[in-house]
This record gives structure tokens, C-alpha cells and sequence, in this order.
């Protein structure tokens, strides 16, 4: 029996409960140092903007309105209208569409940098052929003997460069009727010249013009093209004895009657002329890239002859 007894003795089991404060946890110092980070932001953003200007408070404030149009005007890509701005984002903020990349930008600037560079370029060469066109005249002017043609000298700034053209009067030609051969005050005249282009680096084109009088008498097939060809090669010559270095002369050419300077009157004395093509850069370039394409400056489109030709050049 005893030993029956023994083995109906109750089993105790003993709980500890750990943590005696239980009910309060740890969830409180999270929220509490949130608070206190909270409350020192608040007053750090209190401290700053009583330390701000009115004029920082209203950038701020624009800013949180319009970011994306501050950005813009910030750096200067855009006039300030937030409609601009692609919805994409990309380097060009200016764009309306599309992504651009960086590479693009950079081409663009690229060009827009030598279109300015050319540009100015040009101003600089124009103005050192309005500079030469005042030399001349004052070249001109200083000479008594050529004093006295300076009606018959006409200079005017073309698209291809400074023209200098001498023609002729009524009573004083430039040349003997019918031939090359350079009369004494038109020799001197292009001397005079032939100094003062020999001094600028420019190259030069040269045409010889006639009036419509056919030509007459000479050998078979000879005609005004022969002879202003052959003028304007009289004429460079006598630029070469004045000064100026034989290749600094790029083309020489007669025209004939095609580009008469009295359109109305093809027939007038001032139809025959030599013409001096101070060229700038741009039209040397686009002679030389193709020869063909090189017209000669502001052609006029000259009028149907008359039915009945005057009298036949001697």
C-alpha cells in the first residue's frame, strides 16, 4: 500500500512569469524618439524660417508650386513655360517630345557655335572690303590724271565681294574700237588699281563686256566673246605691271553682251566695261569646290534685241 501511495503523489508544475511590467512593453521608446525627432525638426524648420528673407521665403514658396519651371529658368534652357517640359525628363528640357540625348545637345551647340563663328567672320571680311573700297576711291582721288574718270568708275559691294567696274563714255572708250589694246588712261587707271588689291590677300575675277554691235572685220569666227575675253586678259596684265602677284587672280572671263550694265539700252557705251571682282572667302570656296557654279554677280536679264541692228562696231 505504501508503495501504491507513493506513486499517487500530485505533480506540481511551477510557471514563472518573466517580465513582471508586462502590460507596458517597449513600443513606447519608439514612438517617444520619434516624437522628440519629430519636435526637433519642427523647430530646426521654425528657427530657419525666422531666419529667412521675405524674398528666400517666396522662392521656396514658387518653388513647391512650379519646381520644374524654377528649374528651368534656373538654368536658363527654357523661357520659364513649364508646358515645354517633356513628360520624360532627357537633357533638353526644351524639347516637346521624345527623349534627346546628350550627344544631340552637344551637335547642336557645336553648330550653333560655328554658325556664329562664320558669321562674324563674314562682318570682318566686309568690312575689310568697304575699307578697300574707300582706298581706292581715295586712290583715285589723289591722282589728277585719273581725277577726271571717276565717272567712269563704279564700285559697289556684291553677294561675291567688292566690284570694281570702269566703263566707258560717250567720246572716251577704254579701249580701241574693236581690239585688246588698253588705251593710255585706262593703262594708268588699272595700275593705280593693280597697287592697292595687290596689298589685301583676296583673289580676284576678272570680266570683259561689250554692247550687242556685232562684231565686225576680223578673222572668221572672232567675235565679242573672243574680245572681251581678250580685254579682260589686257586688263589683268596691266594689273600684274602695277603690283598686283599674277596668281592672286582666280578667273578670267568675257562675257560678251549677257550682263549688260544700261539693261535698257543694250547698245550703250557704258555696256562696254572691264569688271574687278574683289571676291571674299565664301565665293572663292564655291568657286573652286565647282568652277561651273561660280555665276557672275547679280546677272540682269537684258531685253529682246531690236529687230533692226544699228550700225556693224569698226
Amino acid at each position: 500500500m505504501a508503495g501504491d501511495a507513493k506513486k499517487l503523489q500530485p505533480i506540481i508544475v511551477k510557471r514563472i512569469k518573466k517580465g513582471g511590467h508586462g502590460h507596458h512593453g517597449g513600443a513606447w521608446k519608439i514612438a517617444y524618439a520619434d516624437f522628440v525627432t519629430a519636435m526637433m525638426a519642427f523647430f530646426l524648420l521654425m528657427w530657419l524660417l525666422g531666419s529667412t528673407t521675405d524674398g528666400d521665403k517666396k522662392g521656396i514658396a514658387d518653388y513647391f508650386q512650379s519646381p520644374l519651371k524654377i528649374a528651368l529658368l534656373a538654368s536658363g534652357s527654357g523661357a520659364g513655360d513649364a508646358s515645354h517640359v517633356i513628360k520624360g525628363g532627357g537633357e533638353d528640357m526644351s524639347r516637346s517630345a521624345g527623349q534627346v540625348k546628350y550627344g544631340d545637345i552637344e551637335a547642336q551647340r557645336k553648330t550653333v557655335n560655328l554658325q556664329a563663328l562664320k558669321a562674324e567672320q563674314i562682318r570682318a571680311e566686309r568690312a575689310r572690303l568697304e575699307q578697300l573700297k574707300a582706298q581706292v576711291q581715295e586712290r583715285i582721288g589723289d591722282n589728277a590724271r585719273l581725277a577726271g574718270l571717276s565717272s567712269q568708275i563704279k564700285l559697289d559691294m556684291t553677294r561675291d565681294g567688292l566690284r570694281i567696274q570702269i566703263v566707258d563714255e560717250q567720246g572716251r572708250p577704254t579701249f580701241a574700237s574693236g581690239s585688246a589694246v588698253v588705251l593710255p588712261h585706262m593703262r594708268e587707271l588699272l595700275r593705280e588699281i593693280g597697287a592697292v588689291l595687290g596689298e589685301v590677300p583676296n583673289r580676284l575675277t576678272l570680266e570683259g563686256h561689250t554692247d550687242a554691235a556685232a562684231f565686225a572685220g576680223g578673222d572668221a569666227g572672232y567675235s565679242n566673246w573672243e574680245l572681251s575675253a581678250d580685254r579682260a586678259n589686257a586688263s589683268r596684265r596691266e594689273l600684274h605691271a602695277g603690283g598686283l602677284p599674277d596668281d592672286r587672280v582666280l578667273r578670267v572671263q568675257g562675257l560678251a553682251a549677257s550682263l549688260p550694265f544700261e539693261p535698257k539700252d543694250r547698245f550703250a557705251p557704258a555696256n562696254r566695261r572691264i569688271s574687278i571682282i574683289v571676291m571674299t572667302r565664301e565665293a572663292e570656296d564655291q568657286v573652286l569646290r565647282d568652277p561651273a557654279a561660280g555665276a557672275p554677280a547679280e546677272p540682269a536679264v537684258p531685253p529682246p534685241l531690236p529687230s533692226i541692228a544699228p550700225e556693224l562696231r569698226r
